[in-house]
Parts: C-alpha cells; sequence; structure tokens
C-alpha cells in the first residue's frame, strides 16, 4: 500500500482527503506540522509527500526526502514557488495541481475589488455601532475604469470576464499572451509600463519567480497612475511590503486588496488571536482603513477542495500505477 506522509494538515484537509480517499485506498499519515528540516524526519517510510504552499521544500529537504525513498513530492496547490526544483531535478518527481477552481480565486479578487471600492467592510464595522452615517464611503463607479490584469492564466481569464460584465476597459500583461482571447474578448495587450501608467485596478495573477519576485516596490509603485488600488491574490513576496506602505501612505496608492502576505508563513492558517505578532509590517497594514488583508482563502470553496484532493489523488495513483506525471514541475 502507498503510504502518504501529508504535511500542514488542517481539518478541512483531513475531511476532504478522506472522503476522496475512499476511491483510492492509500494510507494516509497525517502531520500538523509543516514540512522543513525540523520535520523533515516524518517523512521517513513515506513514498510520498503531499505539501501546501507554506511548507519549505529546500534543498536540505529534498535531499532527505530522496534518501528516505520517498518518491514523490504532491502540491495541493498550484503554485511551487516553495519547493526547489533544481534540488529535486533527477532524485525525486514533483506535481502539482495548477487548476482546482479559478473561479473561486477569480472571484474573490473581485470581491476584494468591490469592498474596497464601496467601503463595505467599514460600512459593516459603522453599523453595528448604529452609525449610519456616510461620510468617508464614497466609492466610485466599476463601469468605464481601467483594469489592469498581470498575467493571463486560468483565474485572470475568468476574472477579465467578471470585469468585462462590469463595463470595465480592460489592459492585460502577460510574457506569452493569449492573443486569441485577448481579440475575442476585447482585452488590449499590453507592456508593464503600460499597465503601471493607465490602470485604474492593478490585480496579480502570475506565478512567484525569479523575474515577479517584488515586482511591485518602490520604482514600479511610482510609475503607476495616482490613486491606484492594488489586488494581489497570487504570492505575498510578488509586492515589497515595506514600499506597499510608503505608497499607501502617500496616496500614490489609494487602497490594497491583498490575500496574501510577504511573510504569512509566520503566521497565516494559524490563530494568533490571544498572542503578540512581532510583526511591525503586518500590523501597520491591519491597522490601515483602506487595506484588506485576508489568509490566503481565495481558493477556500467546497469545490476547490474537492478538485484539490481528487487532482492530488490522482497524481499519486498515476505516478506509482503507470509512472505518469501529468501535472509535473521541473525546473
Amino acid at each position: 500500500m502507498i503510504k502518504i506522509g501529508f504535511f500542514d494538515t488542517k481539518s478541512y484537509d483531513r475531511k476532504s482527503f478522506e472522503k476522496n480517499n475512499k476511491d483510492y485506498g492509500f494510507e494516509i499519515h497525517y502531520f500538523s506540522d509543516r514540512l522543513s528540516e525540523e520535520s523533515m524526519q516524518l517523512a521517513k517510510g513515506m513514498d510520498a509527500v503531499c505539501v501546501f504552499v507554506d511548507d519549505n521544500v529546500n534543498a536540505s529537504v529534498v535531499r532527505y526526502l530522496a534518501d528516505s525513498g520517498v518518491k514523490l513530492i504532491a502540491l495541493r496547490c498550484a503554485g511551487f514557488n516553495n519547493v526547489d526544483l533544481q534540488a529535486a531535478q533527477g532524485k525525486i518527481a514533483v506535481v502539482r495541481v495548477p487548476a482546482y477552481s479559478p473561479h473561486a480565486v477569480a472571484e474573490y479578487a473581485a470581491t476584494l475589488m468591490l469592498c474596497l471600492n464601496r467601503k463595505v467592510y467599514r460600512s459593516v464595522n459603522r453599523t453595528r455601532e448604529f452609525n449610519f452615517k456616510l461620510d468617508g464611503l464614497m466609492g466610485f463607479d466599476m463601469y468605464g475604469k481601467t483594469v489592469g490584469i498581470v498575467g493571463m492564466g486560468r483565474i485572470a481569464k475568468i476574472l477579465i470576464g467578471i470585469l468585462r460584465g462590469f463595463g470595465m476597459h480592460v489592459l492585460a500583461y502577460d510574457v506569452y499572451p493569449d492573443m486569441e482571447f485577448a481579440k475575442a474578448n476585447d482585452v488590449e495587450v499590453v507592456d508593464l509600463e503600460e499597465i503601471y501608467r493607465r490602470s485604474d485596478i492593478i490585480s496579480l495573477h502570475v506565478p512567484l519567480t525569479p523575474r515577479t519576485r517584488f515586482m511591485i516596490n518602490r520604482v514600479s509603485i511610482n510609475k503607476m497612475k495616482r490613486g491606484v488600488m492594488i489586488i494581489n491574490t497570487g504570492r505575498g513576496k510578488l509586492i515589497h511590503t515595506e514600499d506597499l506602505i510608503l505608497g499607501l501612505r502617500s496616496g500614490q496608492i489609494s487602497a490594497a486588496g491583498l490575500d496574501v502576505y510577504e511573510y504569512e508563513q509566520n503566521y497565516f492558517y494559524e490563530d494568533w488571536s490571544d498572542q503578540m505578532v512581532n510583526d511591525d509590517k503586518l500590523a501597520i497594514l491591519l491597522s490601515m482603513p483602506n487595506v484588506i488583508l485576508t489568509s490566503h482563502q481565495a481558493f477556500f470553496t467546497r469545490e476547490a477542495l474537492q478538485n484539490i484532493a481528487q487532482t492530488t489523488l490522482d497524481n499519486v495513483r498515476l505516478f506509482f500505477d503507470k509512472g505518469e506525471k501529468p501535472n509535473e514541475v521541473k525546473a
């Protein structure tokens, strides 16, 4: 029987995978620890490990896994920036879930835009205290405004459809743009400089790579249209947090909707409500009235969890039964 070491387990993960594993019959060992150099010994005796976005599968961990007989790293997410693919090459296979629910993330990005624009979160807090004044709650019509979409993958394309439904003008950038899609959906494909210069809202939908790391920084922010709104449902390190805070304070950025954070691995998916959080940048962002910061939950729908579990277990079965790796990630 194939043994899978399942790291960074939450109750909803276990419930979803237990339900789906009835059709596969794998022996799954659930660990609450994140996979790292400190916890990698837990993988000994496993045939595969299943990891999430904040597991740290660096070169040392990869070597240990390979030496311990682990043959497969199965990411239950789309991103793979937390795995050292160079170290894994030729030693251990890496697979992922490329499209668990692009609708979930696209809809969440639109939700952040709407909530920030119309100050919904502030309004709810006020009315709960029986304050029904409208001062400070003014928004703008989304209709006719320009949105810049960075990346043209599955999520971005669905978001484009949503925003076109609002009557927005869509600019898009991608290293390899889908010109046929752009033409069919009235999308103007431009370079990043044009995105920055013309967009009222910018939404990030690119993977975290050396090329995209901190792409939103002091230099790029200064190129943006004053009062721009920034949305990030991708990876936290796409944005240099300190530069974002400076942009928010100066008014160059009017609002930010963040479902990810540069240092999220230290806090996200855990309850810190009765503890001191020693992260000044996180504290500043959470104190800003024009920032919404949520805990990497854009993917979190029933449909997405079902697709994650099924695709992950399919990846494991195809690898061990047939030697196939349809969702392999390579360096």
